[in-house]
């Protein structure tokens, strides 16, 4: 079988160059090693997408992807303007509907086992017993993990000392939203915060915590005394974030536990750690949230995330590696493949190291980070763009990954129509 172009990874960024490219009419196949598109947003749990600027270039996939969830209830613009809280179970289905309706073809649970390249890339397949061959001019590695890149022995960014901390989302059930509203409306004044909002489909809330001791938060002294009281771990304690979900409307979206590792996340070692790690901390926020909580009496763990979220793992060479530098002095570039105005964001093991850096501005980033410095024809999406680790830890947010998923598509049209 021949295509134009391979997408191999159906997480945020795969899918956005996926459609983009067959919307295009790009004759294009989608490869996902799972049973489901949509990777953090859907398996992983990672609703709302984090707000950023939206002006700039490369926002035709995300656009297209509100228009559907609307039709399906499955999306919600907040009050503070956010229109990307979703609902991760139903954008199963738009993300299916999304790639038919642009005649993409999808393999689920296929996976790549050989690449060669000559005038083309040669790619061997695996379904489950069965062996397929494919030939493809152009390859977008969306894999989270550069699977591809490994695959062909390109170049990788050197490893950091430094390790972001991954997080293991799940939503709790059968809550009493309308009880908690009223309740966290009164113990929590700060509105930068703690927001309700009292729409006419259902109660939509948003609140948080976390052990930074730069901030006075209203939470604070519930999480001391559980701490005290053995319900929680100090650990425990170092993130909680919740959201409410569009069509959910007795449920919420847990951003927590953050998981605390040592060493190279892909080891499987370390890994599969991390998870079981995370799960016994969703056991005790569970039980927390029961006892201290009002409206949390009757609740349950309805859905725990199918794999971490891991925020860096490895990141590509390309023909250019964006840094920190570039970030924050809003350095100009010729081929720009999206702007963002999202901040460097270092979630750490220990209180004292954690990052939050706002930019004011919004930034650029070139296309030529996301192009392969071996292969001209291969280019790298989502938490593997080629950029130095703090650059990453601002670009890698999944507003970003539609962008870049977007930018490497619209490029392979041009080179593939010769502009």
């Amino acid at each position: 079988m021949n295509y134009s172009l391979v997408v191999f990874g159906g997480g945020t960024s795969g899918i956005a160059a996926a459609y983009i490219a067959s919307k295009y009419g790009i004759k294009t196949l989608l490869v996902e090693k799972s049973d489901v598109l949509g990777g953090a947003i859907t398996q992983g749990l990672v609703v709302p997408c984090m707000n950023l600027d939206t002006s700039g270039i490369n926002q035709e996939f995300v656009s297209a992807l509100i228009d559907y969830a609307k039709k399906y209830n499955a999306q919600h613009t907040y009050s503070d303007g956010n229109r990307y809280w979703f609902n991760p179970e139903i954008l199963k289905i738009v993300f299916d509907k999304m790639l038919s309706d642009v005649n993409c073809d999808v393999l689920f649970s296929v996976y790549p086992s050989k690449i060669s390249y000559s005038k083309n890339f040669s790619v061997s397949l695996l379904h489950k017993m069965l062996s397929l061959h494919i030939e493809t001019d152009y390859i977008v590695d969306a894999t989270s993990n550069a699977e591809i890149f490994r695959l062909l022995n390109c170049k990788f960014q050197n490893k950091n000392e430094q390790v972001q901390q991954p997080t293991l989302r799940f939503i709790l059930s059968n809550i009493d939203i309308s009880t908690f509203a009223d309740w966290l409306l009164k113990f929590d004044l700060d509105r930068n915060v703690t927001t309700v909002e009292y729409s006419k489909d259902q109660i939509y809330l948003s609140t948080a915590y976390t052990w930074s001791k730069d901030k006075n938060w209203a939470l604070r002294p519930i999480f001391n005394e559980a701490v005290k009281d053995g319900i929680l771990k100090d650990d425990d304690t170092a993130y909680f974030q919740v959201f409410s979900i569009p069509n959910m409307p007795a449920s919420l979206a847990f951003n927590c536990p953050r998981i605390l590792i040592d060493g190279d996340i892909l080891n499987p070692f370390v890994y599969s750690g991390a998870l079981k790690q995370g799960r016994e901390r969703i056991y005790r926020i569970y039980n927390f949230c029961k006892k201290y909580f009002p409206g949390f009496k009757n609740s349950f763990i309805s859905h725990i995330s199918d794999y971490l979220g891991v925020r860096e793992s490895v990141r590509v060479k390309g023909q250019y590696t964006l840094t920190s530098e570039d970030i924050i002095n809003n350095k100009s570039f010729d081929n720009v493949a999206f702007t963002s105005n999202y901040p460097i964001d270092i979630h750490s093991r220990d209180n004292e190291n954690d990052k939050l850096l706002f930019t004011n501005h919004t930034y650029k980033i070139p296309l030529e980070a996301i192009k392969s410095a071996d292969y001209s024809n291969l280019y790298a999406v989502g938490r593997i763009i080629s950029a130095d680790f703090m650059a990453q830890s601002a670009v890698r947010t999944q507003l970003n990954c539609f962008s870049m998923g977007e930018a490497a598509a619209k490029d392979v049209y041009k080179c593939l129509n010769n502009f």
